[in-house]
């Protein structure tokens, strides 16, 4: 976009030619001095400080020396702006903390003054309650710029009264309310700060933002507030609440001692600003600020041309960029607290790394907003006049170019060749800068409309709006799209919709009907879905009407919509998925959904930056972090299920990418889980707090074998190491021990698991595989399940549960027992054993199977019929259990395909026998997926599909090669 540095740029111009250091300089040569002795370089709130401590010292009252400490520190950050190359940022952290230091100093002498006439405001505790100044808009984000008002709102904790003060005869004077005394401080405060003297002003003071605006007290209690943002907080106010914090007193920040207290407004302001679902419905609030803000500029640049560079209103300006960033922020915010922060620019990369915005976007928007940043710094710097106008006279413009680092050039500029001067590059820069952000800005808040061309199928889908019950878009339809529409229409729950939701409504099945029809301008003939898509979208809608957001994300972004189409179209069970889980619809928007495979690193990364950005937030309680476990799950299985429906993975990637997402998010699920069981109290928790968990899952199963399927149960078993976990010494009746903490650990993980929340479930668990069964404990140390399963003593393994371990795992948890667990599973399985007796037992089981799950003759049970799926893990778990004493191979948990082939290699099959049974266990793996894809039945007749009849003939070989003396039955 520009081929010049973006900030931080040294020049040879002068900050003298500014009219307000030359002020500055007049009045303040001996301060400017003595300041620069005492302080050089850049100065921070420390060196602000001690600037003050100064000029009070010399004889100024405070007012006086706050006021000559801002000019004095103004003046020293034009000079490190413009002469010495200044990063932008440091500008703005060096106003930022000038605002919040002076602001402590005159809340310090009102809240002083306040006392002597009042006595202090106390509560019922004998606490002196605190008014909170709080730093709105760019203050708020540490981005205050050098000549800008500062917007405040004043929160005072709680309501109470002073205590006033006696008179010498023991009279209580000057008793009022707290609410009084703070209004007192209030006026106070804006006197020291705001008003213009003959040593100028120290910030302009704004209290527009508070509740009810300037209609509204201009302090208020932390209950007043709370109540206004629960019943008349505004859409737009979300958006200036997002920056809010706590500017002064220090007591009251971060590290002061009354920090704690403060963090009840964060509590109150949190909830308000980022709500708990995707909130596509604040688009339209913000389209309408946004609309009002244009249409004043506007107003204001009419029959003054001068007025439409204003680089921070106009279009494309510092506002479209702010706005931009906190629109993502508040929609997402509630479900991923990792995005929020109050700098603009520290927003950006988060907002990348959510997908959410693209990486060179974000980067042309970050140089953007430094580059008009630091042009609104000089225009400022000119007369210390907030305003963000570009000068009119050519030596004030000419100057800002040059402090920009905009030289003449003799072949002007790549797009214009004839614009060699400075301030031509100046303007020329300018322009496409706000051309680039006003473009991303208007993608972004566009009015929902898709520059669709044509209507094709819809017939006449242009034209006014019509609610979708009205009989003129009726008949805009094709059938049989029509007919499910009128009916969807007539009922009752659509009747009673309001006019806007109605309207909603035929906007969307409108656009999903040309999309659908290939008629959209876009799709190509052959890749129409037709009116099937149309009609599941329709059926997808009906249990949805009432989820407002659902419906806002479909109509603010057209794309998502088109690729649900495609998705609805190609399968029936993501629409099922889709009705249970509504807000993965949001992970259509995911420019990346397509791109590579699950990265289980990746997520358990991104679940824990989110867990810590839910601790920053104050939000991290139970109910937080079960719904964040479950949208994190339900959007990584839904993005693995449109690359298997678009047919960009196999059945053994899907199964292979489902298992390392059921073992990030055990994983995961464990570290949380155990951090609240820290703070549960009793012997239990007691244990936990200062330890970590050596727990251990082990997925049999699908899970355990890498065949895990969508809706999969996870067969797992929990162990602990009791090398790192022992009973204490001389532990007495109410001493906590680890298996009391660890039998409480694994209920609560298993809660964890499987509660139904409001973002839905998770897994279904099934422990019946534990040593002794469901009889048995939830956890077993892990020298006591080794004994089980090696047979030591009476209480030991069954075959059937030597069968299970074949495809038995580590599957999160404690990694010392890795090793250790493979280690016993290996001896058992490779332990001699009576093939005669194996035989029979595995065959005995195998039928009582095949009695459980019976089909007809006629019919082929790709799973349960003889010659289906369990004939081949059947004949896998015997060759396992006969033979691998002989061929250890045969011990790797590979997969039955894999371990067919080795199993043929080791001359345990004849040959071409074990190849064929696993080849033909893959497409019997790809036949039951592709059917359960699409809710069809996984039992056919031989002769409506003749290809499943080599397939039944492979396996069938395999069984009678395995157990020659027990055919299966035809």
């Amino acid at each position: 976009m520009l081929d010049f540095p973006f900030d931080a740029v040294k020049t040879t111009t002068q900050a003298e030619r500014s009219r307000y250091v030359q002020r500055i300089r007049r009045r303040y040569p001996a301060e400017l001095a003595a300041f620069a002795d005492t302080a050089p370089g850049q100065p921070r709130a420390a060196q602000i400080s001690a600037l003050i401590e100064h000029l009070l010292a010399q004889g100024r009252e405070l007012g006086a020396a706050l006021r000559v400490a801002r000019q004095l520190v103004m003046e020293r950050l034009v000079v490190l702006d413009v002469e010495q190359g200044a990063a932008m940022l440091d500008i703005t952290a060096t106003m930022t903390e000038l605002a919040e230091v002076t602001l402590d100093y005159a809340l310090r002498a009102a809240e002083a003054e306040a006392d002597d006439k009042h006595g202090a405001p106390l509560n019922e505790q004998g606490q002196r309650i605190d008014l909170w100044v709080v730093g709105m808009g760019k203050l708020g984000g540490r981005e205050l710029n050098v000549s800008s008002d500062i917007d405040l709102i004043y929160v005072y904790e709680e309501d109470g009264h002073t205590t006033g003060l006696r008179d010498d005869i023991g009279i209580v004077k000057g008793r009022v309310t707290v609410h009084e005394y703070f209004s007192h401080v209030a006026r106070r405060l804006s006197t020291l700060i705001g008003d213009n003297t003959e040593d100028g002003f120290v910030f302009r003071v704004d209290l527009a933002l508070r509740p009810n605006g300037n209609s509204g007290p201009s302090v208020v209690s932390l209950g007043m507030l709370e109540e206004y943002f629960l019943v008349q907080g505004r859409e737009w106010e979300r958006f200036a609440w997002l920056k809010s914090r706590i500017i002064a007193p220090r007591r009251a920040m971060p590290g002061g001692e009354h920090h704690k207290r403060a963090l009840a407004l964060r509590d109150i302001v949190m909830p308000f600003v980022f709500r708990r679902y995707l909130d596509y419905g604040v688009f339209e609030g913000l389209r309408q600020l946004h609309r009002k803000i244009r249409d004043e500029a506007n107003r204001r640049a009419a029959g003054r041309p001068e007025r439409a560079n204003d680089v921070k209103l106009s279009r494309g300006g510092i506002r479209e960029i702010e706005f931009t960033v906190q629109l993502l922020q508040v929609v997402r915010g509630g479900q991923f607290p990792e995005i929020r922060t109050r700098s603009t620019l520290k927003a950006l990369p988060r907002l990348v790394a959510r997908g959410l915005i693209p990486s060179a976007t974000a980067n042309w928007l970050a140089q953007a907003y430094t580059f008009l940043r630091r042009i609104e710094h000089r225009i400022q710097y000119l007369d210390d006049q907030q305003t963000h106008l570009l000068p009119t006279d050519d030596k004030d413009l000419a100057w800002i170019a040059d402090s920009l680092g905009l030289l003449g050039r003799e072949q002007g500029t790549p797009l214009n060749p004839d614009c060699h001067s400075g301030t031509c590059q100046l303007l020329d820069a300018l322009c496409s800068v706000r051309e680039f952000v006003a473009t991303e800005f208007d993608s972004l808040l566009h009015d929902g409309r898709s520059p669709e061309a044509g209507n094709g199928g819809c017939r006449s889908c242009g034209g006014p709006p019509l609610p979708v019950d009205s009989d003129e878009f009726l008949a805009k339809l094709p059938e049989p799209v029509a007919t499910r529409v009128r009916e969807f229409a007539q009922q009752p729950k659509v009747t009673m919709l309001s006019d806007t939701a109605k309207l909603r409504l035929a906007k969307l099945i409108g656009r999903a009907t040309k999309t659908a029809y290939g008629k959209d301008g876009k799709t190509p003939e052959a890749d129409c879905l037709g009116p099937d898509a149309v009609l599941h979208f329709i059926n997808w809608l009906n249990p949805l009407l009432r989820r407002d957001s659902y419906l806002s994300l479909l109509a603010e972004r057209p794309e998502v919509l088109n690729r649900l189409l495609r998705l609805l179209g190609l399968a029936k069970w993501p629409m099922r998925y889709l009705l249970r889980h509504p807000g993965v619809i949001d992970e259509l928007a995911d420019p990346r959904l397509m791109e590579g495979r699950f990265d289980p690193i990746g997520y358990q990364k991104e679940l824990n930056e989110r867990h810590n950005a839910w601790s920053r937030a104050g939000q991290l309680d139970e109910e937080a972090l079960l719904d964040t476990l479950r949208r994190a799950h339900h959007a990584e299985v839904f993005r693995t299920l449109v690359r298997d429906v678009e047919g960009q993975l196999t059945v053994e990637q899907v199964a292979d990418d489902l298992s390392a997402l059921a073992d990030a998010t055990l994983n995961t699920t464990i570290q949380w889980a155990w951090g609240h069981l820290q703070q549960r109290p009793g012997k239990q928790g007691a244990y936990a707090v200062g330890r970590q968990p050596h727990f251990a899952v082990i997925a049999y199963g699908k899970l355990g074998g890498l065949e895990l399927g969508y809706g999969s149960d996870l067969d797992v078993v929990f162990l602990y190491d009791d090398t790192q976990d022992t009973e204490p010494a001389n532990a007495g009746p109410d001493t906590a021990g680890p298996i009391d903490a660890y039998v409480l650990f694994a209920r609560k993980l298993v809660t964890w698991l499987t509660l139904r929340t409001s973002a839905g479930e998770l897994f279904d668990i099934d422990t019946a595989l534990r040593p002794n069964g469901n009889s048995g404990l939830l956890v077993t140390s892990f020298h006591a399940f080794d004994d089980y399963q090696r047979q030591r003593g009476s209480n030991t393994a069954w075959t059937w549960e030597h069968q299970a371990l074949t495809r038995a795992r580590w599957c999160a948890g404690e990694p010392a027992l890795v090793e250790r667990f493979e280690a016993t599973r290996r001896a058992v399985l490779s332990a001699p054993r009576d093939p005669a007796a194996l035989r029979e037992e595995v065959t005995s089981m195998r039928e009582r199977m095949r009695e459980a799950h019976t089909c007809p003759p006629t019919e082929f049970d790709i799973k349960h019929s003889p010659g289906g799926m369990i004939d081949v893990e059947f004949a896998v778990q015997y060759l396992i259990l006969a033979f691998s004493h002989q061929h250890p191979e045969l011990l790797d948990n590979k997969g039955n395909i894999a371990l067919l082939d080795r199993a043929e290699q080791a001359g345990l099959l004849p040959t071409g026998v074990g190849h064929a049974a696993g080849q033909a266990y893959r497409e019997l793996r790809r036949i039951q997926h592709r059917a359960r894809l699409d809710d069809a039945p996984t039992k056919f007749t031989l002769e409506q599909m003749p290809t499943l009849e080599p397939l039944k003939q492979a396996v069938q070989a395999l069984w009678s090669a395995v157990f020659p003396a027990d055919p299966p039955a035809v």
